[in-house]
């Protein structure tokens, strides 16, 4: 699979995509009903497909190696598979936790975002110590009333430094209002407002950028546990989004439009560096679908009986 860096509003390459559809495809094949005929098929179908991506993973980790060494030094840890886990449990958003208000703007600086994950992972230099969490940081994480993809580098934050293994991120915010606020609380505010914005999202016409913030809220949310994201309508609308002949997503988008961001300074943008597969699709937007699709498929297979589930 062709690899390349791609600082998407994760600040994941494709790999650690890869890297949660294997640990969601694993675990369906594990939990997959023995029942009938068909069963067995599907699951014959879901093995064969995981033997392809660990063989595409494999690939991809190689290929960001050669060419990007030092952003592969920095998110290396997390393109282990055994640094994810799935939900052991899970629990719905509460909508009182929806902001009021919600700034216009992205509120978050795209090296800062940067920086910080790798002061978690203990690669912002070499033998460095990991579980660091700065003032700017912890502002810039906790931040209340931040839009769309700021929300998601806010979850995300808070999910590397609990899979590191960080218990203490919150150790030095003097912030009364804040002294009852834990890691896992942080997580069910970000994640309802991210519920609330796909909400209104799903109300209007879904194309381009909104596509690509919709499925990433679905994936990290689901990741986190949150099973009220995997709604059937919602599953249906992304695979109407998925191109019929390549099976790709993204392929009919103008790509640097999508991943437009824009900053608090007037006039100031950053532009994502994407780029366009073989076949025309968006990388990032392939990689974060299919991982949202994996997490529907294990939470139904986990969740749900065998003659309620969805066919996918």
């Amino acid at each position: 699979m062709e690899l390349h860096r791609s600082l998407t509003c994760l600040y994941l390459s494709e790999a650690s995509f890869h890297l949660y559809n294997s640990a969601q495809l694993q675990e369906a094949t594990r939990t997959w009903p023995h029942s009938d005929f068909l069963s067995l098929s599907q699951r014959a179908a879901a093995v064969s497909m995981l033997k392809r991506l660990k063989k595409s993973l494999s690939t991809a980790v190689s290929a960001l190696q050669e060419t990007d060494p030092k952003y592969f030094k920095e998110f290396e840890p997390i393109l282990d598979s055994s640094f994810w886990s799935l939900p052991a449990e899970w629990s719905s958003t509460d909508p009182s936790l929806v902001y009021t208000s919600v700034r216009s703007m992205e509120c978050y600086d795209e090296q800062l975002s940067d920086k910080c994950m790798t002061l978690l992972l203990g690669t912002w230099k070499d033998n460095g110590t990991p579980c660091i969490v700065t003032k700017s940081c912890r502002d810039t994480m906790t931040q209340f009333g931040c839009p769309h993809y700021s929300l998601s580098h806010q979850l995300l934050y808070f999910m590397i430094g609990t899979m590191k293994g960080c218990s203490r991120m919150l150790k030095g915010d003097l912030r009364l209002s804040r002294v009852n606020i834990t890691v896992e609380y942080y997580k069910r505010i970000f994640c309802s407002n991210m519920m609330k914005s796909n909400q209104d999202i799903f109300k209007n016409v879904i194309t381009g950028q909104m596509q690509d913030i919709f499925i990433e809220d679905i994936l990290l949310c689901g990741l986190v546990g949150f099973s009220d994201f995997y709604k059937l309508d919602w599953l249906q609308s992304i695979l109407t989004w998925q191109d019929q002949e390549a099976g790709c997503f993204g392929k009919e988008e103008d790509i640097s439009q999508i991943f437009e961001e824009f900053l608090d300074a007037p006039h100031k943008r950053v532009k994502r560096r994407e780029k366009t597969l073989t076949d025309g699709c968006s990388s990032h937007m392939t990689g974060v679908a299919v991982s949202a699709l994996g997490g529907f498929l294990n939470y139904y297979l986990s969740e749900q009986d065998i003659t309620k589930r969805p066919l996918i």
